[in-house]
């Protein structure tokens, strides 16, 4: 398979400094990866220069991925609030670029967690109406935009499969795809199969990750991947694979909280990415 296989930052390291840094892509390099996904909850704390450097010295690619705040929501009827996350998300699309990297993904078109009613109809109108805007702006930087549609605890705007493609329908930009994740696909969709179909057939299947029904180690949980890998396969899905695993043996300031991460599922991080890189090699071939 010509899959490039990545893992997630937070599998390393919780923050971006320089040290952070090295560790995180050095490590991703020795484990055997491809990529490693960025958590840049805020953009501007990262040195890119340094970032860029690493990521071509160790020859890892780079994805970029975060989810908002209460005071970054663009699916908010607050028009400030709006503005900001606009600005946020805009910064995110720069750090793709300045990092070698051409894809956003992640909760980008709400805030990540729990709310208290289901979307309006403004306030998803506002999040359509700002995922075009930026899907302009990131067309420019070459880079594409994935929705992540989480479980009901972590967003209200998306959550299955059917409405990420209808909310893609209503933006109507080539550069803006369907993230599949299975963590939260266990959660909330009838059959991973039919999700990768269905996805796949409308030419929006952009990125996956791969995670564990618990955020610990891929194959010791109920995540039915010989399904979810069959139909990959029968797509001839050909994208990004991104193992993403949470303990608290690696705490990020906001994110930990924001998933809930309360315990260890892990604690020796070069054990779990080389055991789930054995893992992906051997049930899906890549």
């Amino acid at each position: 398979m010509t899959n490039q296989i990545g893992v997630h930052a937070l599998v390393w390291v919780g923050g971006w400094s320089p040290d952070e840094a090295r560790k995180a892509i050095e490590s991703t390099k020795a484990a055997g990866y491809d990529l490693i996904e960025l958590a840049a909850i805020d953009p501007s704390t990262f040195d890119t220069d340094l970032t860029a450097k690493l990521l071509q010295d160790n020859e890892i690619g780079a994805a970029v991925s975060l989810g908002l705040t209460d005071d970054t929501d663009v699916s908010s009827e607050d028009p400030d609030v709006v503005a900001r996350g606009r600005a946020l998300l805009l910064d995110a699309v720069h750090l793709v670029r300045d990092v070698g990297g051409s894809y956003l993904g992640g909760v980008i078109y709400s805030k990540l967690g729990r709310y208290a009613a289901p979307v309006t109809e403004r306030g998803r109108a506002s999040s359509v109406e700002s995922i075009a805007w930026l899907a302009d702006r990131a067309a420019d930087a070459g880079v594409t935009l994935g929705l992540e549609f989480c479980n009901r605890y972590e967003t209200n705007v998306l959550n299955t499969t059917e409405q990420t493609l209808a909310f893609i329908d209503d933006v109507d930009r080539p550069n803006v795809v369907a993230h599949l994740d299975v963590y939260h696909m266990n959660i909330e969709e009838v059959s991973f199969s039919e999700a990768v179909h269905r996805a796949a057939d409308a030419g929006r299947l952009g990125y996956v990750h791969l995670g564990e029904s618990h955020r610990g180690a891929l194959g010791t949980g109920s995540i039915p991947f010989e399904e979810f890998f069959t139909a990959l396969h029968d797509v001839d899905y050909d994208g990004v694979l991104t193992f993403e695993s949470f303990s608290s043996e690696v705490v990020h300031p906001t994110l930990s909280s924001n998933l809930a991460i309360w315990r260890n599922t892990w604690t020796d991080s070069m054990q779990l990415a080389l055991n789930a890189r054995a893992f992906i090699r051997t049930h899906y071939g890549a």
